[in-house]
């Protein structure tokens, strides 16, 4: 639900007891997928829930900010950093941080936050 924004539900599943750090078979929880496409009333929930800022995909490395300026989602970058998100964070497997993933794919106003 997180994955493709749909808030209401995700919102019911929150109510219903399912855990915020759950990860489904890509290593992924609902604040990465939400970050990585661009579902900031998603992310806002799940953050107003107590959704870690500094879960790593276990696969990339990424975490959400990181994956949030990769795809130049410039609402949940801002949302991200207003929480504490840290800029600094290097993922282990190629060492980039959330400035460079967003320089690298082009995304200037996501750079600019940055």
């Amino acid at each position: 639900a997180a994955r493709n924004g749909h808030e209401a539900v995700v919102r019911l599943l929150l109510d219903r007891g399912t855990e915020l750090e759950t990860k489904d078979t890509s290593g992924l929880t609902p604040l990465s997928w939400a970050a990585q496409n661009g579902h900031e009333a998603v992310a806002r929930l799940l953050l107003d829930r107590g959704a870690e800022l500094k879960t790593n995909d276990p696969f990339s490395g990424l975490t959400p900010l990181s994956w949030a300026a990769e795809g130049g989602h410039e609402a949940v970058v801002r949302l991200l950093l207003d929480r504490g998100a840290e800029l600094k964070t290097n993922d282990p497997f190629s060492g980039s941080t959330p400035l460079s993933w967003a320089a690298w794919n082009g995304h200037e106003a996501v750079v600019r936050l940055l």
